[in-house]
């Protein structure tokens, strides 16, 4: 890639603050990149600037694990034609309850799409009827469909259960990226710029913006010669990916630093929280993959990906595709 960023980073992105990790790698002045250990991503409403703190003049490229973009047969309905100008008006106007998540089905409307606020008796089919979909797949993006390499997601507005990523989404879009586009002009250096709706990535980079893409770490693993043997909830499994990870980073240029080291060769402690750390490094070695020139950005070729539904960073093409999901 012809400009650089002189940050990458990728936050493994969960509904709580624990299990938001936040993995950083620096550029050297010869174009490599130092990578460090994951850390706490702390408080989202800051946390574009404090990016953009780290790297003042360059480029950031900011990788994020949870969706960007609207399923394209509800963003039809509900009179959304451009994603990025859209994301700062949720929540206000007609759109206030946008972020209340809805307690019954009575609640789900176009205008408030995310269902269900708690279980019991909750389903899908419930979204299906009130957002005027035909069948679940209607509320997917054309990422978010199942691959060869892993099942369907769970559609973006449902909020039940261990697969689902509407409660990361609500937090992402509403206390971190809405928020800061409502209160930055858009040539502050920490306003977030949202690929793939804001222009190709290299262009972006180029002028030297804060670049915000959807980065799934399950789409990384194959991408980076990884091979879980196991769940990666097990220290075990994450350890038995290590060396496949330090392979890639030997190969492409990125030298971890002594923490990250052990972290990985370790694989990331006992702890619960271990899983998250993974992700958040799997995510960053997925991000600076495509930026050292090793795999393509994935940039979408047709009109509702671009413009509505967005892509995840890394995937194959609209047009060249199985479209893919995301499987926690």
């Amino acid at each position: 890639m012809g400009t650089l960023p002189a940050l990458v980073a990728h936050a493994d992105w969960g509904s709580s603050a624990q299990r938001r990790r936040l993995a950083l790698a620096l550029r050297c002045p010869d174009g490599g990149y130092v990578a460090q250990a994951p850390g706490p991503a702390g408080d989202v409403a800051t946390l574009p600037a404090r990016l953009r703190a780290l790297a003042p003049a360059g480029a950031i490229l900011f990788g994020v694990d949870f969706p960007l973009g609207l399923p394209q047969d509800y963003a039809a309905l509900a009179g959304v034609t451009d994603f990025a100008a859209m994301l700062p008006r949720f929540g206000t106007g007609q759109w206030a309850h946008f972020y209340d998540v809805a307690a019954t089905p009575q609640e789900i409307s176009l205008f408030r799409p995310f269902y269900p606020l708690r279980p019991g008796g909750a389903r899908q089919a419930h979204l299906v009827r009130a957002l005027g979909a035909t069948t679940i797949d209607n509320l997917r993006r054309g990422c978010d469909r199942a691959t060869p390499w892993r099942r369907a997601a769970a559609p973006l507005f449902w909020t039940l259960g261990a697969q689902q990523v509407g409660k990361a989404a609500i937090i992402g879009w509403r206390d971190m990226l809405g928020a800061a586009r409502q209160r930055l002009p858009a040539d502050h250096p920490a306003f977030p710029c949202l690929w793939p709706f804001e222009g190709r990535l290299r262009t972006l980079l180029a002028a030297r913006r804060l670049v915000v893409a959807e980065v799934y770490p399950g789409e990384c693993y194959h991408h980076l010669g990884v091979t879980l043997t196991g769940s990666k909830r097990l220290q075990a499994t994450r350890a038995a990916a290590g060396p496949a990870l330090l392979r890639w980073a030997r190969v492409v240029g990125v030298m971890p630093d002594p923490d990250l080291r052990a972290a990985i060769t370790g694989g990331f402690g006992p702890l619960s929280g271990g899983e998250d750390d993974f992700d958040a490094v799997v995510g960053l070695f997925g991000a600076l993959n495509i930026v050292m020139g090793r795999r393509d950005p994935g940039e979408p070729g047709n009109e509702p990906a671009r413009r509505v539904e967005g892509w995840i960073l890394g995937q194959q093409t609209p047009d060249a595709r199985t479209s893919s999901g995301r499987d926690g």
